[in-house]
């Protein structure tokens, strides 16, 4: 099982979506606190909480939290300041791919500390990145594919 983190995330539709993916996927989601909205949010009731009973769902108050619960894990941090691309990467059952604000990614402190494992998605310099439930399906979907799509139909 893989493990979708994100990192104060902001937009409800967003974190709504990325459940939804989660959920059809059986991917664990891990919040980092604040969020940006309240879970009972309209809005991310509409993209996704129905889906969120299928949820394998936990909150973390920091980063540093998640690591602590998670010692001996391995951790893909999704920057767009990264050198290595995220399909360089050989993913593993288990991994932890991560993902920051819409607004912020994640913070210069993080990627400085674990910059050995940021990753990217290739676009265009001169543009806005991904939406963040389009990088973290197309990202997660590349981890299932490596590892055969253990466990879908």
């Amino acid at each position: 099982m893989y493990n979708i983190v994100l990192v104060e995330p902001e937009i409800p539709q967003n974190t709504g979506n990325i459940s939804r993916t989660c959920a059809v996927t059986g991917t664990r989601l891990h919040l980092v606190r604040p969020l940006g909205f309240t879970i009972d949010d309209k809005q991310l009731k509409r993209a996704g909480l129905d889906y969120w009973k299928d949820l394998d769902l936990t909150y973390y108050d920091s980063f540093e939290e998640l690591e602590e619960k998670n010692p001996n894990a391995r951790f893909f941090l999704f920057s767009t300041h990264a050198k290595r691309v995220y399909t360089e990467v050989s993913y593993r059952d288990g991994d932890f791919l991560v993902f920051g604000r819409e607004t912020a990614g994640l913070g210069e402190s993080l990627l400085a500390r674990r910059a050995d494992d940021a990753v990217r998605i290739p676009m265009k310099s001169d543009q806005r990145s991904l939406n963040l439930s389009n990088s973290v399906a197309l990202a997660l979907y590349e981890a299932l594919r490596q590892t055969g799509f253990a466990g879908l139909s």
